[in-house]
């Protein structure tokens, strides 16, 4: 599949955003961190700033993005209509849990719901971008038990690490939150190599003679059915070369998942001021790493219809 930055900056930045935006409206609503002005503004800021930047990204890939608002009408059927529904939804308690916390000073009452509802909000939108991929049986390597699994495993990963970052920029490092920031990005790393290792051993159910129902001898084109290249070849013809598949792989690893345990890990002994500075290049390291990801998410993925050229 062709791998469009656009894309690939929205599964990104909305997974993050997501995860962070999830983490602050239970741990906040839970009482666990505390209802800090600037935290809750920072904390928030980011988690939306990122969604929206998501957002407004994905409309980049659209051919006509001032029809984007159409989408929402097919929810009944469509797992992205449902993705945008849901998005715009967990905007309200979003909203209501920062007017409280910001501007009230307060994470309980009503606010703690509002902030609960709001993490909810959050985890079925990244559910409903994952299903946008694992339904669609005609690519093999995303129609698989490890696909929305992953979407949240990755939100919860960098929103882990992001909120780290953020309460050790506030003085408010958290042992525990450190701890579950490395355990969730071990289990990134994991899940990453056990879908990598899934896909290449994949055996993909259709071929040429079952796609035209001819069981018999083999098929194959006598003639290219065109002449030049079209959409579907553009789209979904996307070719990678193993060795730069690997490489990739490589350094995917050492950015979304190594380098940020190292530093995470630094941050136990390290003095506060240093501690801040590992945190936050952990959160850009990784974010960056998991961009190269995304990418080979979509450039290793194989269209049935590419059986057709």
């Amino acid at each position: 599949m062709h791998p469009a930055f656009s894309v690939v900056f929205f599964t990104t930045a909305t997974g993050a955003g997501y995860g962070l935006l999830a983490l602050l409206g239970a741990l906040g609503g839970l009482q666990i961190i505390p209802a800090d002005f600037w935290l809750g503004l920072v904390g928030l800021g980011l988690a939306l700033g990122l969604i929206a930047a998501g957002l407004l990204s994905s409309t980049g890939h659209l051919g006509r993005p001032e029809r984007a608002w159409r989408a929402f009408s097919q929810w009944r059927s469509s797992w992205l209509s449902r993705e945008g529904v849901s998005s715009v939804v967990t905007f309200i308690p979003t909203g209501l849990f920062g007017i409280g916390w910001v501007f009230f000073g307060r994470t309980d009452s009503w606010v703690a719901i509002a902030g609960l509802l709001a993490a909810i909000g959050a985890i079925v939108t990244v559910c409903t971008t994952g299903m946008i991929y694992a339904s669609l049986k005609p690519i093999a390597q995303w129609h698989s038990r490890y696909t929305l699994p992953g979407y949240l495993i990755f939100s919860a990963m960098s929103g882990g690490v992001l909120l780290n970052a953020l309460l050790q920029g506030f003085a408010r490092g958290s042992t525990i939150l450190l701890v579950a920031a490395i355990l969730l990005t071990l289990l990134g790393w994991a899940w990453k190599l056990a879908t990598w290792r899934h896909n290449d051993r994949l055996e993909i159910p259709t071929n040429a003679n079952t796609a035209t129902g001819l069981a018999g001898g083999t098929v194959r084109s006598l003639e290219w059915p065109h002449t030049e290249e079209n959409y579907l070849l553009k789209e979904m013809g996307f070719r990678i070369a193993r060795k730069h598949s690997a490489k990739l792989r490589r350094i995917t690893q050492a950015l979304a998942f190594a380098a940020p345990i190292a530093l995470l890990i630094l941050v136990f002994v390290a003095p506060w001021p240093l501690a801040i500075g590992a945190s936050v290049l952990a959160a850009i390291v990784q974010f960056g790493g998991i961009l190269v990801e995304r990418w080979l998410f979509f450039s290793e993925a194989k269209h049935t219809v590419t059986l057709y050229y």
